[in-house]
């Protein structure tokens, strides 16, 4: 197995005193992969390690994750990981960093509990100092000091940082809303941010998701009456589609489901997972027989299932995906279940969820998805949420995370409209250096960043030329053409032969590659008595003949793959 992290060599750098450095190594400029390093003196913490997932011009690729050579560089020298929820995008990373980075983890309950799950699928463990922290409890790591406060998102136990250090104070929201009304009635500390303010921040970094978004997220609370309405309408099975890690979400669905004499099962196995954490944790208490295995629903009168699952994107193996192509072992959509896609489609996988949604009609079921009918709420600050922390907090210093460009630079532009000094508002990209002393802020430089592709249990062994390869298969195919040669004279015995593989049908374009091979043995004809004995002349010589012909005749460009056998 190859392992990228292995082959990052072991080097330090103290920085001087009164300098403080924010390092964003993933999810600046992007949605995704959110890990960042704050550094004081020799000591160095980590806020998140998460993921991303691959885009479409990324074929192949399991997940994606930061580029953490400066970590790893700096390996003796970091003190701690602070995660401020249980999202992917902030604790995916964990499993891969870890194998190389022995640290103590810190975060909210819920968050640890996720932690444990994915560690355990890894056969890791966690390091011995690593625990579970409630909102308001400070933890030292070198020269900082580092509280986590409560904030509203998607998902419970969802935390910002209050660090601490001999320069100044830095609050990092995490992912935020403001939920006045929030599903477990804990809202967020609107009283510590005041408190915290008034002691005088010097940097304030901020969820910058939806900053081009006007007005206030709605709140949680309002996902749950449309449950209601559909469950009181429905008079077949329920089915809901979720992501995982939507405790609140799950929670509702079951509220819903208890008030219309439903019992509810869960299928997908991180959905079963998660909710079975949450339950053992206390997020999930509800009256016996509430919950019921998947096998029984082939008992009970279909107006008594509401069923929990995972496939809101329309993901080709998760468990809705396969009920709508008739695929899932024990789930079978029949006319008069409603289903309901209680997500957004990310970016990329609209046509995913259309797909998935066209199946379930086909099916004829009732499916509920879209804006319109109010079955999902974004977990991000809208821009009066943003203005309120910015005038809680009342940094002196700001930099806007967690969101593509164009989000940073309207939030850039808030903090500005907020009153704040527009030479104390920075933007960068991911891998600057940050560099804040009690008067000043600048990006001062840049360390290693990119992203690092997982493709099975290869860890960074696919970079751009294999993908370019990749995309070139898929695009045009590939076309092998294998020729004997004598071992003594170098002389052509054979061949040649020619395999085509996604780039045209032998039997339909037999004319085609007759021609072809015709081509190839002119080329190999005008290197004899010159240089056949050099295979690699030869291999050019066939490449680009080959390429050339089959572009005037076809305009394609499948990979060309010569293979030359000794005879």
């Amino acid at each position: 197995m190859h392992d990228y992290f292995k082959e990052v060599e072991s080097l330090a750098g103290k920085l001087p005193p009164g300098k403080l450095q924010f390092i964003p190594l993933g999810g600046i400029g992007e949605i995704g992969k959110n890990m960042a390093a704050v550094v004081h003196g020799n000591d160095i913490i980590m806020i998140d390690s998460g993921l991303a997932f691959p885009e479409e011009d990324m074929p192949g690729i399991d997940i994606v994750l930061p580029d953490v050579t400066y970590l790893l560089e700096n390996r003796d020298r970091v003190r701690g990981i602070f995660l401020t929820h249980g999202h992917e995008d902030h604790i995916g990373a964990l499993p891969y960093l870890l194998r190389h980075l022995n640290v103590p983890v810190y975060g909210a309950r819920l968050t640890m509990g996720m932690v444990e799950l994915k560690l355990t699928e890894h056969q890791l463990s966690l390091h011995p100092s690593s625990r579970a922290l409630e909102p308001g409890e400070v933890v030292k790591a070198g020269s900082f000091s580092v509280e986590l406060f409560r904030v509203n998102h998607s998902i419970p136990d969802a935390c910002g940082l209050i660090i601490k250090n001999p320069v100044g104070t830095v609050v990092h929201t995490g992912d935020f809303k403001f939920d006045h009304t929030p599903v477990d009635g804990r809202v967020a500390d609107f009283h510590r941010l005041a408190e915290i303010g008034k002691e005088g921040v010097l940097l304030l970094l901020a969820d910058s998701t939806n900053a081009e978004r006007p007005g206030y997220t709605p709140s949680e609370r309002t996902v749950g009456k449309t449950f209601d309405r559909v469950m009181e309408g429905a008079e077949g099975r329920v089915i809901v589609a979720s992501f995982a890690s939507q405790v609140h979400r799950v929670r509702q669905v079951v509220e819903a489901a208890v008030r219309h004499h439903r019992r509810v099962a869960v299928v997908g196995r991180s959905m079963e997972n998660v909710v079975q954490k949450a339950i053992e944790l206390g997020y999930l208490d509800f009256p016996p027989g509430t919950w019921m295995d998947i096998e029984e629903i082939k008992k009970l009168p279909a107006n008594q299932i509401v069923i929990v699952t995972t496939g809101s994107q329309g993901e080709p193996m998760s468990a809705l995906t396969r009920m709508s192509t008739s695929d899932h072992r024990k789930v079978t959509i029949v006319a008069g279940d409603t289903v309901i896609i209680s997500a957004t489609a990310i970016p990329g996988n609209e046509k995913y969820v259309a797909r998935t949604i066209d199946n379930l009609y086909r099916l004829g079921a009732h499916v509920v998805y879209g804006a319109a009918s109010h079955i999902h709420v974004s977990g991000h600050a809208c821009q009066e949420e943003l203005k309120l922390m910015h005038n809680l907090v009342r940094p002196k210093f700001f930099v806007p995370v967690h969101g593509e460009y164009r989000h940073l630079v309207h939030h850039a532009q808030i903090a500005r409209d907020v009153g704040m000094d527009p030479s104390h508002v920075l933007i960068g990209e991911n891998g600057a250096v940050f560099e804040f002393t009690r008067e000043s802020g600048a990006i001062v430089g840049t360390v290693p960043s990119g992203r690092v592709l997982v493709d099975g249990v290869g860890v960074g062994d696919v970079g751009n030329i294999v993908l370019r390869d990749r995309k070139q298969l898929a695009n045009d195919g590939i076309l092998i053409v294998v020729v004997g040669m004598d071992a003594q004279s170098g002389l052509l015995v054979s061949g040649p032969d020619i395999v085509s593989r996604g780039f045209v049908y032998v039997r339909e374009s037999e004319a085609l590659l007759d021609e072809a091979r015709q081509r190839v043995k002119s080329a190999l004809a005008t290197l004899e008595g010159n240089n056949l004995s050099e295979w690699s002349s030869i291999k050019s010589a066939v490449r680009e003949t080959l390429g050339r012909f089959l572009w005037e005749k076809t305009k394609r460009r499948p990979m060309i793959l010569p293979i030359i056998m000794e005879v």
